[in-house]
């Protein structure tokens, strides 16, 4: 049976394909067979810029051909390396294997012995991962959640002027304004995401117990720490770690992965919130011709790109959790379980990313039900009390808070009318009367 999108376990290489193709170039198995072509390649080369003797001559205008092996990977070359892996039984040596076979197309082969030359499979597992890490987080990650801050904004701008009821624990409370509440939401993940960017993608580079030791019994007046950071910083563009075991300590991922699921818890208040405002009719959303929301109920238009969004970011988390408390812990110099979590890192980045865009789908589904909203706050002329009580502490008012309290805290509605005869029976100034008069849930919203 050949793999389609109705026969796959995953939804996400099935029901959720179409918007998680992007990630396939940094998280597929085919895409991490790529990565470490690229780092075996580039570590050749930077070994040709050392004073080795054996590399002296390697002629440098070859390195555009060496560089067409992974410019130009194909999956036909993904699938000559799985054949070698079926032999080897090992999937960074047929890596090997496969570009020494390459070397033997350009009539390289009497420097073939230096592909891998000292290296440990980490060594290139910790770099690959990283890096594919690194440009999906570039290319894919930041322009989905950039694209939504944007659209926030937009309406944070539009609705900045907008009086809204507030409500804490449920209950009604001081008026706010629509724009200030999705401002909220816009600087909190701005913050999360400027904290992401700060963190390093860290790579492991220095044998098999990270001391470099092949490299320097073989060529000990070589400062192989200083090439490793350079190879690493330099050609590579992540951050070397250094002292490590054989396997990088997965620290940075790790804050990378707890920075990925709070952004992500965000967005499920985010979500929870605009889902709640809907069922409260603040928002209607708009009707797709052909769409329906209920197979047993005609009238219904679902919040269901929100509810979609959060059931993913939950699935996200949980794997994220898991990444960022498992992945730092390794049994003396290595142990192995790290390398089958790894293997998994693009599964919450795909939930993540299918999170997004079904925020992103939510909220462009959004009309504004502005007489809805004016008419809660004009049935709760209560949310005033505090305006009122407050004023009169101002004044010195003896029992400010429970005179109000009396007021408000009986089944009687608290309407306009009844806030301004209760004014009228303050032993106030006539000014003072007038002030609190002109407080009403529309203009009691703050700064």
């Amino acid at each position: 049976m050949s793999l389609t999108q109705l026969n796959a376990i995953s939804p996400i290489d099935g029901r959720y394909r179409s918007k998680t193709n992007e990630l396939a170039d940094y998280f597929s198995e085919e895409a991490l067979i790529k990565y470490r072509v690229l780092v075996e390649i580039e570590y050749f080369i930077s070994l040709c810029n050392l004073p080795l003797p054996q590399l002296a001559n390697f002629d440098e205008h070859l390195y555009t051909e060496l560089r067409a092996i992974y410019k130009k990977f194909s999956a036909a070359d993904a699938k000559a390396i799985k054949d070698i892996e079926r032999v080897t039984n090992h999937d960074v040596k047929a890596v090997e294997y496969f570009i020494k076979e390459k070397f033997d197309t350009l009539n390289l082969s009497k420097y073939k012995e230096f592909i891998h030359f000292g290296l440990t499979s980490q060594d290139i597992n910790n770099t690959a991962v990283p890096l594919s890490i690194k440009e999906a987080i570039t290319s894919v990650y930041l322009p989905e959640i950039e694209t939504l801050i944007n659209t926030l904004k937009g309406f944070i701008d539009e609705w900045k002027d907008v009086p809204l009821l507030a409500r804490t624990h449920g209950q009604p409370a001081s008026p706010t304004r629509l724009g200030k509440e999705i401002d909220v939401f816009k600087v909190r993940l701005e913050e999360q995401l400027s904290a992401l960017k700060k963190i390093p993608n860290a790579a492991k580079f220095g044998g098999a117990t990270g001391n470099f030791n092949a490299h320097h019994v073989a060529y000990p007046k070589v400062d192989w720490k200083a090439f490793g950071t350079a190879f690493i910083t330099n050609e590579l563009g992540l951050h070397h770690s250094f002292p490590t075991t054989q396997i990088e300590h997965y620290d940075h991922a790790a804050a990378l992965f707890d920075a990925m699921k709070r952004i992500n818890t965000i967005l499920i208040d985010m979500n929870r919130d605009f889902w709640t405002y809907i069922s409260m009719d603040y928002f209607k959303q708009k009707i797709k011709k052909g769409e329906v929301g209920s197979s047993a109920m005609p009238h219904k238009v679902n919040p269901i790109d929100f509810e979609n969004s959060e059931g993913n970011l939950g699935i996200a988390n949980a794997l994220f959790e898991h990444l960022a408390a498992k992945l730092p812990t390794s049994r003396l110099q290595r142990d192995l379980t790290d390398s089958t979590v790894l293997r998994n890192v693009g599964v919450p980045f795909a939930h993540t990313i299918i999170a997004f865009k079904s925020t992103l789908k939510g909220l462009n589904k959004l009309l504004l039900n502005e007489q809805k909203i004016a008419s809660d706050l004009e049935l709760n002329w209560a949310v005033v009390a505090e305006a009122v009580q407050t004023i009169l502490r101002r004044e010195g008012y003896p029992n400010a808070y429970e005179a109000l309290k009396g007021l408000t805290r009986t089944n009687a509605a608290i309407t306009q009318n009844s806030i301004a005869e209760f004014i009228d029976t303050l032993e106030v100034h006539e000014s003072i009367k007038e002030e609190l008069k002109k407080i009403t849930p529309t203009n009691y919203t703050g700064v």
